[in-house]
């Protein structure tokens, strides 16, 4: 049996996090939406997937109260704001201290990829 990993899905926009949960449930792993206003934070994730540029939270603001509440644990940057095609782990990535960025919209392909790319298959 293929290891399942527990992924967290920080989202304001809830069609789109419902399409990541689908997607990622589909690939055997184990997804939760995490709200943005202090409430209390998913269980133990060995992912985090974190909308940056949100309505209501600054990308910068957001990424840091995700590392705040799951330090260590490994984190993909999605945002309508990032260049389609731009390079996942490239210097985004690392001026945003994240391990991988996506643009939305984003293919199941992309977004699996990704996570493969940062947990493993």
């Amino acid at each position: 049996m293929a290891w399942m990993a527990a992924i967290a899905i920080f989202e304001d926009d809830t069609l789109m996090r419902s399409l990541l949960t689908e997607w990622l449930a589909a690939e055997g792993h184990a997804v939760s939406g995490c709200r943005n206003d202090g409430a209390p934070a998913c269980a133990s994730p060995d992912l985090l997937i974190v909308a940056v540029y949100m309505p209501r939270h600054s990308g910068i603001e957001q990424l840091r109260y995700a590392r705040g509440r799951h330090p260590g644990v490994p984190i993909i940057a999605i945002s309508g704001q990032f260049r389609p095609r731009m390079d996942c782990a490239g210097s985004a990535a690392r001026a945003l201290g994240v391990d991988r960025v996506i643009a939305k919209p984003m293919s199941r392909e992309t977004l699996v990829h990704a996570v493969q790319s940062v947990i493993g298959p």
